[in-house]
């Protein structure tokens, strides 16, 4: 009888510890079930969203007015030929020939040549050295060929300042 007994608490607590387990089962599947639940809900709503807006496009676009194409001209029209010798500026510019008047005579101030404010202003070599140094100074000379070509470059870098 004892064994019976043992038997009998054994198979009832393995009952409830079955009946536990599938409890926790039970309550896992739900909350998976509950977030999958809340997943849908949200991607419903994000295309609810969606077909608005497709809506609202559509409107805009049927509220647009739709005007046909115009009609091509019932005349037949001939264009004229256009050459060169049928050009007048008399027809094409009226009233310029009415405006046109004298000019008065523009003075134009006479410049003195160059030459002759480098010769007011002309530098020796000595000059020309002080002014540019004589590591340049031998330099335009070997580029230029002379030291009178050298001179006239210092010159004219003076005129240039």
């Amino acid at each position: 009888m004892k064994l019976w007994k043992l038997s009998l608490s054994i198979t009832a607590v393995l009952l409830l510890l079955s009946g536990c387990n599938s409890r926790t089962q039970n309550m896992q599947l739900q909350n998976t079930n509950a977030r999958q639940a809340l997943q849908i809900q949200q991607q419903q709503a994000q295309i609810d969203a969606l077909k608005k807006s497709i809506n609202a496009k559509k409107k805009t676009r049927s509220r647009t007015k739709k005007t046909a194409m115009p009609q091509a001209p019932k005349k037949n029209i001939k264009l004229k030929k256009v050459e060169d010798n049928n050009y007048s500026s008399s027809y094409m510019y009226p009233g310029a020939q009415k405006k046109k008047k004298a000019k008065k005579a523009v003075k134009v101030a006479t410049a003195t040549p160059v030459a002759a404010k480098v010769s007011s202003n002309a530098m020796g070599k000595t000059e020309c050295i002080a002014m540019i140094g004589e590591d340049k100074f031998t330099k335009y000379t070997q580029m230029f060929g002379s030291e009178a070509a050298s001179v006239k470059r210092c010159n004219m870098l003076n005129a240039m300042r």
